[in-house]
């Protein structure tokens, strides 16, 4: 007997614990909206191989840094391209589903982005400062990120082949845009630099939404969505551009 609902498989760590910010919290209400319209299932990472044969499509979500589970990760996308299983978001996003390389790769085609090396040989290619930030090609949420006296960059980056290194940035705040597809859908921006969870809504100018295009190309694997920083309407507008974009995925 064919099932009535399409089954989605709703990958994520509800126990990973990230600065300032409650991963598990976004999860039980996103899938809480969802589940009004499919069936659906959570998974820790490393299971999701496992289990993908019992499902129409996964969604991908708030699982923390790939490098804690890569081994898991490779297998999951091997074997859903395998079968041809639908993923959300896709698995050609070039972003963080793969990784820091978009930083190097943006960097190379004169995207406005802070210039990135990876080599000691091409530091010289890099704005000079006082401090840089060197970090984990495979890292998120700050894990693993180390800020280095420029003296010390060339002993700390030494051969390893997945660190990255930028000019440190003083930022006066930063913005993030979100998106359902291409579809733009609310902006958020920290106004405190040393609260950058503390999140509110930001008023996107039309320069401002012309400028995220430029990179929404690049798909995120996880990208935090703040919910609970929007007001009512807009966090339900979310949820029906999510749910759209699921059926559409679906129709595929």
């Amino acid at each position: 007997m064919p099932f009535a609902r399409p089954r989605i498989l709703y990958v994520t760590d509800l126990a990973y614990r990230a600065r300032g910010r409650r991963y598990c919290d976004e999860d039980i209400f996103l899938t809480s909206r969802l589940r009004e319209e499919f069936d659906l299932a959570l998974c820790h990472p490393r299971d999701a191989a496992a289990l993908l044969d019992g499902f129409d499509a996964v969604v991908v979500r708030n699982s923390g840094p790939v490098r804690e589970y890569k081994a898991a990760y490779d297998a999951f996308r091997e074997r859903a391209a395998e079968r041809g299983t639908r993923v959300y978001n896709q698995l050609t996003g070039r972003a963080d589903m793969l990784g820091k390389q978009y930083l190097l790769d943006l960097t190379a085609a004169g995207f406005p982005v802070i210039p990135t090396v990876d080599r000691a040989e091409d530091l010289h290619l890099l704005p000079v400062a006082d401090e840089y930030v060197v970090k984990p090609r495979l890292g998120a949420d700050s894990a693993g990120l180390r800020i280095v006296p420029a003296a010390g960059v060339p002993r700390a980056l030494g051969d390893a082949a997945d660190l990255l290194v930028q000019p440190r940035v003083d930022f006066a705040y930063e913005v993030s845009f979100y998106f359902v597809d291409h579809d733009y859908q609310y902006a958020l921006h920290a106004p405190h630099p040393d609260r950058r969870w503390q999140l509110e809504p930001y008023d996107a100018t039309v320069a401002d939404l012309d400028f995220a295009r430029r990179f929404i190309e690049w798909e995120d694997l996880n990208p935090y969505l703040s919910l609970d920083a929007l007001d009512e309407p807009v966090r339900d507008a979310f949820v029906t551009a999510l749910r759209t974009a699921l059926r559409r995925l679906l129709a595929t």
